[in-house]
């Protein structure tokens, strides 16, 4: 398994990591088979949140299953979303940062994160305070590195500034949605990141499952698929202009006597910003074919095709 720098930092991770999400929803035996395999093939980087499985069953899965294993890993998790009805369990305030990371390393039965991550933007609390907080934290040896997700370029850019100007640790990461579907970030984002050495985490590279080539625009949709189950997703995903690309890099994929699941993840593999592709599972399976579709190397000629394919108008 290829190991790369999550940007300028000295922090490394598995070219492939295991999206966590699904732990807390599956049972506890079936996240068991999903965390060996990926730890048997290699994957070093394990994301998840507080949030993920109905409020802390990812962190509590994991906590439980990794045991002696926690040491040989890169654990990431998140904060910031509601962690309770009432409104109160969540944010990005000094006060709350310092609850959310006492229970996040208590469900994960750690003593310490490897990258704690900002969720979401927080418009009320400022930026600098949230800064502060997690510099404090990386100086106590609770957490290690820093990151954020779902920031706006600016507001990147902005932590960035206010890290230097302060002597506050910096985020070295960005955790985002893309694909070859969705590619909003490479106006604003990307030029942010690697103008502040920033590594890239992109979740929902398959859109969904919309890029794995199980869905067909005319068929039925397969029973049980995330698409069947969720309509608000088949309505994002499943729209005339993404059946466009998907038709065409299907084709091209043919030619190419590879898999769109291939090329999705070998895609992601070759952009310059690219630390760690975030995929998540329910079976061992679906981890074995994660990594397999990374080892498509392509070629210059190739990423320009793809380009030329998936760029929306």
């Amino acid at each position: 398994m290829e190991l790369r720098n999550v940007g300028r930092s000295g922090l490394r991770v598995s070219v492939v990591g295991l999206g966590c999400n699904n732990f807390g929803v599956l049972d506890t035996e079936a996240s068991r088979k999903v965390v060996h395999r990926a730890l048997d093939l290699g994957i070093t980087l394990f994301d998840t949140a507080d949030i993920y499985g109905n409020r802390g069953g990812s962190e509590e899965q994991l906590g439980a299953i990794l045991g002696a294993r926690r040491k040989d890993i890169v654990l990431a998790t998140k904060f910031g979303m509601p962690m309770d009805d009432s409104g109160h369990k969540k944010g990005a305030s000094r006060r709350y940062i310092v609850e959310a990371v006492e229970a996040s390393l208590k469900r994960l039965k750690t003593d310490w994160i490897d990258l704690y991550q900002l969720h979401q933007p927080d418009p009320a609390t400022p930026l600098e305070e949230t800064l502060a907080a997690l510099d404090d934290l990386v100086h106590t040896g609770k957490v290690r590195y820093i990151g954020c997700s779902n920031l706006p370029a600016w507001q990147v850019a902005h932590a960035h500034w206010l890290a230097r100007e302060s002597g506050f640790s910096s985020f070295v990461s960005a955790q985002d949605e893309y694909s070859l579907v969705v590619r909003d970030i490479e106006r604003e984002l990307v030029p942010a990141l690697e103008a502040h050495g920033m590594g890239l985490l992109p979740y929902f590279p398959l859109a969904s499952g919309l890029l794995t080539g199980k869905y067909k625009q005319d068929g039925e949709m397969p029973a049980g698929t995330r698409l069947a189950l969720m309509k608000r997703l088949s309505d994002r995903y499943m729209t005339e202009a993404n059946w466009r690309i998907v038709d065409k890099i299907e084709e091209f994929c043919a030619a190419q006597s590879h898999t769109l699941l291939e090329l999705a993840f070998s895609w992601l593999a070759a952009r310059p910003q690219l630390s760690s592709v975030i995929a998540g599972a329910t079976r061992p399976e679906q981890v074995e074919q994660n990594v397999k579709a990374i080892e498509w190397k392509l070629s210059a000629e190739q990423i320009a095709e793809i380009d030329r394919i998936t760029r929306k108008i």
